[in-house]
């Protein structure tokens, strides 16, 4: 148990350190000049039963205040609760930037859904030659001056991808509890310093995206073959952002201040259904990184805890003097982004409970990949990309 606390620690240690400063939240959109001319922008949003969220969402989307010619596409994709009429009835009555609504029929075999629609609304967009073009889920709100915002970052021969992580709703009991989190191991996974470049040679191959908001150069969707390239990735965010940087386009991924989640999560179950559904694509459905994973989450969030209670009944000190410095160190990472998030402090010392939590998603994950209904989502589910032939 010395030597595990110890490990813990020094792992500890070494994402405090050494793991692009993932803990801190000051990653936000880069400030650029104004570009004299506004270039044209077309937004896609791919919809499929989001009638319960439009309302709060697609407003704010048709009343962005952008300088140049900018309009939206929303591709209804095969939904049931009236999403694409709901659409055109909130142009109607809130008037602001062309609303085009259209439906590109059931994907074929190899591409997911939201790929599918995404591929559809890059066509109808590119009639109009667009420079940029800002792909948004259904359930984002953007402040009025986020597009601008987001064109400007950009900047003439900067940025090819600029994708902001929305603020994630936290309001429910679970939320309060998941919903931070979630953004911290995302970070810790994807450093956002070392995407957004930098001097390290780490930074050149890290990339990432968040797929509420990414603002993407249309020839850089064009040279990466967006989204045909990776029509069948679950993560597709991810995935854009690494065949944007491995076609030599530049990316840039942080915070967002202005760009809201509308979605509700209110029970553990839908957070569960969240995480689950894709936890496993992320491993790349390899049962032996799956067990390297939970190994790992175990030394790096269930040791520290586990030493501390260890080493205070059998009276061990180097035990729990490791066990509560690493537990310390995690508790005082997770504090900006609960800063972030507008929660109490007294949160961070509950982070390895909810680190347990994803370990259990993630071990279902597999087991529900496994028995057929992995990477399930709004009555479709998705096979693993190697059971997918590709096309020629």
């Amino acid at each position: 148990m010395t030597v595990v606390s110890a490990l813990s620690l020094a792992a500890w240690l070494w994402l405090l350190l050494a793991r692009g400063f993932f803990w801190r939240t000051d990653v936000r959109l880069p400030v650029r000049e104004e570009p004299a001319v506004w270039p044209p922008v077309c937004v896609v949003v791919p919809a499929r039963d989001e009638a319960a969220v439009l309302p709060a969402s697609l407003p704010s989307l048709l009343a962005q205040d952008y300088p140049g010619r900018a309009e939206v596409f929303l591709v209804d994709d095969g939904s049931t609760d009236g999403t694409g009429e709901l659409a055109r009835e909130l142009a109607r009555r809130h008037g602001g930037l062309p609303l085009t609504v259209a439906s590109p029929g059931e994907p074929p075999a190899g591409w997911t859904g939201k790929l599918w629609a995404v591929r559809h609304g890059i066509g109808l967009a590119r009639v109009r030659g667009p420079e940029f073009l800002l792909l948004t889920d259904a359930d984002i709100a953007h402040a009025p001056d986020s597009l601008r915002a987001l064109v400007s970052a950009a900047g003439p021969g900067g940025f090819d991808v600029v994708s902001q992580m929305a603020r994630l709703r936290v309001e429910s009991v679970w939320e309060r509890l998941v919903v931070p989190a979630f953004v911290y191991f995302f970070a810790q996974l994807y450093p956002f310093r070392w995407i957004g470049g930098g001097r390290a040679r780490r930074a050149t191959r890290t990339a990432a995206a968040a797929g509420g908001c990414v603002l993407l150069r249309a020839e850089a969707a064009e040279r990466a073959r967006i989204p045909d390239a990776i029509r069948h990735a679950v993560i597709d965010d991810v995935a854009l952002a690494r065949a944007v940087k491995g076609a030599g386009g530049r990316v840039w991924l942080g915070l967002a201040d202005g760009v809201d989640s509308v979605r509700p999560y209110p029970r553990l179950h839908d957070l569960w259904r969240m995480v689950s559904r894709s936890a496993y694509a992320q491993l790349r459905h390899n049962p032996v990184v799956l067990a390297g994973t939970v190994a790992g989450l175990a030394l790096v969030y269930l040791v520290p805890p586990v030493s501390v209670v260890v080493g205070a009944v059998t009276a061990t000190a180097p035990v729990w003097m490791s066990g509560a410095a690493a537990w310390l160190v995690m508790a005082g990472t997770y504090g900006p982004v609960l800063r972030y998030y507008r929660q109490p402090w007294w949160l961070a010392p509950l982070l390895p409970f909810t680190a347990f939590l994803y370990l259990l998603m993630t071990v279902d994950s597999a087991v529900q990949h496994y028995r057929g209904r992995g990477a399930a989502w709004k009555g479709r589910t998705y096979a693993r990309p190697g059971a997918v032939p590709e096309e020629g």
